[in-house]
């Protein structure tokens, strides 16, 4: 099970995702990050992992996307803070 929240304040557009990050949801999660990225009139756009459970090879794919298209992230657990670590140390390796 998969859930995409979108949820709106003054000062952010969050998107809170939920359950296990794996495929097919992952290109679901890829669109509604780019549909969420408009109008965001100044707005911080920001990917809250703090209910994912289980994040998949395909998973981290897409959260090294998001990264590279200049997501911020919240998380919770010790994992899924691992995980992002993890991925933003192999972006800046890449030339």
């Amino acid at each position: 099970m998969f859930k995409i929240s979108i949820v709106e304040s003054p000062g952010q557009r969050k998107l809170v995702l939920e359950g296990r990050l794996i495929s097919p949801w992952t290109t679901e999660v890829e669109s509604v990050w780019r549909n969420a990225g408009a109008n965001l009139d100044g707005r911080k756009l920001v990917v809250d992992l703090s209910n994912v459970t289980l994040i998949s090879t395909d998973g981290e794919k897409t959260l090294s996307l998001l990264m590279r298209d200049g997501a911020k992230f919240c998380c919770a657990g010790v994992l899924t803070r691992h995980v992002l670590k993890q991925l933003a140390r192999a972006r800046r390796r890449q030339p």
